[in-house]
């Protein structure tokens, strides 16, 4: 017995008022008796689906059960769609797919048009450009194990490039920007954490299995924190690199400085992910100020012309 085929067998009732065995057999090249069975599947799974006999008989799911195609609105659809197309790149599984053929199969005839031009307005596409590693079989390993209940073993590369092994029962799959994490309870720092996906190796689940306890969500908006952390630098960059500086900033940041330079207000951390944006932007742009910001970046510039002189 197919999962897709009862799956597929339900959206055809919910679409259509009735239809035959015989019919049904035909569109899945089974027998009819197969249906049949089909059938008593659907109905232990608790869908009450009848059956009439005579001319023009054949099975129906009970009218209380059907949806009610206008509930949805042509804009509700077609937000439902987006969400579930653009989801549907980068979370694979049979899941999905069921779940955009049955929004689809509300969605009546006459405004399907209407409803897929309005889907296709706004695309989302959360994949990299470019993929050096494919973490998609990790994500389906997490998968696995948050519906198990299991916990999960792997090593993990942390700050400054310390290498542990840690066990975690794992609460949730999270995708933050365009990098997956996953957040559980780490059994070696005894707390939870919110793991980075790619900085993980050798991901295998552990036959234990975990009792879930309550847990608050991870913190994933840094809007709050970075206003207090956050200072405004002054840098002079060339105009082949505006672009990627509009990235960080807008242009109410920029005033023109002689034919081909801008000043910007550049918003600042003092950390190594900000002083290391600042150096992919190589000989085009430079930190006039403040003067510890500059002295830093110069240090980190001399230790680089050294290491390539060795």
């Amino acid at each position: 017995m197919k999962i897709d085929r009862l799956i597929s067998i339900i959206i055809i009732l919910l679409e259509k008022k009735r239809i035959g065995a015989q019919e049904l057999a035909d569109i899945f090249e089974v027998s009819p008796r197969t249906i049949y069975r089909d059938i008593d599947a659907i109905n232990l799974a608790g869908i009450p689906v009848r059956s009439t006999s005579g001319v023009g008989g054949g099975f129906e799911i009970m009218q209380e059960y059907k949806i009610d195609k206008k509930f949805f609105s042509a804009d509700d659809l077609s937000a439902i769609l987006m969400g579930l197309s653009s989801l549907s790149g980068i979370v694979r599984g049979n899941e999905v797919v069921h779940a955009l053929a049955k929004v689809k199969s509300v969605i009546p005839a006459e405004r399907a048009k209407e409803i897929e031009l309005k889907a296709g307005q706004i695309y989302i596409d959360l994949s990299q450009w470019t993929d050096s590693r494919s973490i998609q079989p990790y994500l389906e390993t997490i998968k696995s194990a948050l519906q198990e209940n299991r916990l999960l073993l792997f090593e993990y590369v942390a700050h400054h490039g310390n290498k542990t092994v840690r066990t975690a029962a794992p609460y949730q799959l999270v995708l933050k920007g365009h990098n997956w994490y996953l957040y559980g309870f780490c059994h070696t720092k005894k707390e939870f954490r919110l793991f980075r996906i790619s900085r993980m190796s050798n991901l295998k689940i552990q036959k234990e299995i975990f009792t879930p306890q309550t847990y608050q969500k991870p913190v994933l908006d840094f809007s709050e924190l970075l206003e207090t952390m956050q200072i405004k630098i002054k840098i002079r960059i060339h105009e082949s690199i505006l672009d990627r500086v509009l990235d960080y900033c807008t242009y109410e940041d920029f005033s023109p400085d002689g034919a081909s330079y801008y000043l910007v207000d550049f918003p600042f951390v003092e950390n190594d992910y900000h002083y290391d944006m600042l150096l992919s932007f190589g000989n085009n742009c430079e930190c006039l100020e403040p003067p510890h910001v500059r002295e830093n970046m110069k240090r980190k510039i001399h230790a680089l012309s050294v290491m390539y002189e060795k």
